[in-house]
């Protein structure tokens, strides 16, 4: 199978692998025991190895050279775009056709000496990260290896370089993780503390000064968002202590802690972020709300900001929002087969209440969002009143809430009843006023969809039971509720077999998990932080509206009457999908109990 496009493409990779092979046969072997030189190429060209090896097959290598031949790139990231090959095997595919060694960057030891020989702005130019130093020689892994890169790498770090090969996302990360952007926070700090000496001789401290934007605690506060949006936390902690100031990043759902700093800087760092979101810096005792937009490494990146005064003082909390990030679909969310058959038919309705249960962080806007994105068409006026507006949809009249203006969700809502929709998202139900709104609006003919705190999906009835609305209303508006949480998954790189603990075994069995043999944790490497988790999976209860279960709710049932009716009818809780979970080896029993126990 050759072809003119094949030539033309395999030509620019032999000259590439000619440069890159002439440099390791001088002093570019990646193996600090060999000779450096690198093992002799044979005359085949890399399409036809990874045929050879059974990695792809001739149609898909023919499908990623028309590909390549209409929007350029490099064939091996061709063919990872199109899922013909994984980034993994396409690193061990090119060490063995350059003649290189594979750096297992998530596994392997990094040696902290040799990232003081890259610069991070050289790093990231080059998309290359310094592994270790051996006998002098820096040994760098990248993942498009070439003569020119080995020698600019050579210059910008002043070191003989050997290159290794990694996939590209993983080079990405360990820049990211490596290069950490507190590294000189300790600096600052101690500029900080000098400046502040001598100001207080001179100045009442009783006010909150309006800091220059060169400022210590400015670029304090820059380097803290940077590395949250690094370590991929969802929110930011700056909590004041007693002669502390302690910074920490949730992270996949757990708080770590990240930073202490000097009891000092804390009113600096919170009147700097009340600057950056507009809010009053003077006022220190009342809860105040903001939003600000940051641009971190070429993303721009909305920021939550909600502080609060308590007896150590002002606490702040910023949860980031990558605007760059896409909006989920429905069938990406994670559901099971049938329950996102049976949702997606739900939300299709003409009218109705859907309603989106769980606690702070369980992912019930994603689920609202891919909701949205599922039922939206050009035929259909599709209006939403959030606070605030998360992601923005072009084809969606999306209103945030401004309480100074007196735009709360409940007066919102009656204004877009105004407006002939046809679906309206409440970004969150909150009071008795939004509430009998949304019912009313469901009642007469439009579709709404909501987020609602509670525990689990039973649990958001009775909150509309609580809040006074009448349970015939609830039984005649509500079509459906979505409970859900959000569990870590076992980080790929370090899953482990272990044996669970008495307790464990106790909960599993008692949650109705099969009987199994082998249970899995992860063990904890660097692609994880040693945590043993990495990214989230959401686990769902659909809990369907049907006559037996509105007549229970009519009837003023107890939750226990109505969930045993729910399971009874089909339900599986959010315990038996968690524990669905354990068995699928995607979480631990452990994780489960942190988010999911329930009596």
């Amino acid at each position: 199978m050759t072809t003119v496009i094949e030539d033309r493409v395999e030509d620019e990779v032999a000259q590439t692998d000619d440069a890159v092979h002439s440099s390791s046969s001088s002093s570019a072997g990646a193996n600090p025991s060999s000779n450096g030189n690198a093992p002799e190429r044979q005359n085949i060209r890399l399409g036809d190895q990874l045929i050879a090896n059974d990695l792809i097959t001739e149609a898909q290598l023919e499908k990623a050279l028309e590909m390549q031949r209409d929007s350029g790139g490099l064939l091996g990231e061709v063919l990872v775009s199109t899922g013909a090959l994984s980034e993994q095997a396409l690193a061990h595919a090119l060490a063995s056709f350059f003649g290189f060694d594979v750096a297992n960057l998530r596994r392997d030891n990094v040696d902290p000496a040799a990232l003081d020989f890259l610069s991070e702005d050289a790093a990231r130019q080059y998309v290359a990260f310094p592994v270790r130093m051996v006998d002098d020689n820096l040994y760098i892994a990248v993942a498009e290896p070439s003569e020119d890169l080995r020698n600019a790498l050579s210059k910008a770090s002043g070191k003989p370089v050997k290159l290794l090969i990694a996939p590209l996302s993983d080079v990405r990360w360990a820049i990211d993780s490596n290069y950490r952007a507190l590294g000189t926070v300790a600096q600052l700090v101690q500029v900080f503390e000098s400046v502040e000496g001598s100001r207080k001789r001179n100045v009442d401290n009783a006010e909150p000064e309006i800091v220059a934007d060169d400022a210590p605690v400015v670029q304090v506060v820059d380097r803290i968002l940077t590395q949250a949006m690094r370590d991929r936390a969802s929110d930011v902690h700056i909590e004041p202590a007693d002669d502390i100031v302690r910074v920490r990043f949730r992270i996949d759902g757990a708080l770590k802690e990240i930073l202490q700093l000097p009891a000092a800087i804390g009113p600096g760092l919170v009147s700097r972020i009340k600057i950056m979101a507009n809010m009053n810096i003077v006022e220190r005792r009342r809860p105040q709300d903001g939003q600000l937009t940051i641009n971190i490494d070429g993303k721009e990146v909305d920021v939550r900001v909600a502080t609060t005064a308590t007896i150590m003082g002002e606490s702040c909390v910023m949860r980031l929002l990558d605007k760059t990030r896409s909006v989920l679909r429905l069938n990406d969310l994670g559901m099971p087969v049938d329950t996102h058959e049976a949702y997606s038919k739900i939300v299709r309705a003409p009218f109705g209440m859907v309603l989106c249960a769980g606690p702070t962080g369980s992912g019930k806007t994603t689920t609202l969002y891919a909701t949205l994105s599922e039922v939206s068409n050009p035929t259909l006026n599709v209006m939403t009143i959030e606070d605030p507006v998360e992601y923005v949809f072009p084809s969606i009249n999306q209103i945030q809430t401004n309480e100074q203006a007196g735009l709360t969700f409940a007066t919102g809502l009656r204004s877009i009843l105004r407006q002939d929709p046809d679906v309206i998202l409440v970004g969150e139900i909150r009071d008795v006023e939004t509430t009998r709104v949304a019912v009313q609006s469901a009642l007469t003919g439009h579709f709404v969809v909501s987020s609602l705190h509670a525990t689990d999906s039973v649990s958001a009835l009775h909150r509309f039971l609580d809040m006074g609305i009448e349970s015939f209303l609830i039984a005649s508006s509500v079509l459906a509720v979505v409970g859900q949480r959000l569990l870590r998954r076992i980080c790929p790189s370090c899953k482990a077999p272990y044996q669970p603990t008495d307790e464990e075994m106790v909960f599993y069995e008692e949650s109705g998990g099969p009987v199994k043999s082998e249970f899995f944790q992860g063990t904890g490497c660097n692609f994880c932080t040693n945590t043993g988790y990495k990214d989230r999976i959401g686990i769902y209860e659909l809990l369907i509206m049907t006559p037996e279960i509105r007549r229970l709710v009519v009837g003023w049932a107890t939750q226990e009457e109505l969930r045993n009716m729910a399971v009874k009818q089909g339900m599986r809780t959010l315990r038996q999908e968690a524990i669905n979970l354990v068995n699928q080896d995607i979480t631990s029993i452990s994780e489960v109990i942190r988010s999911v126990y329930t009596l």
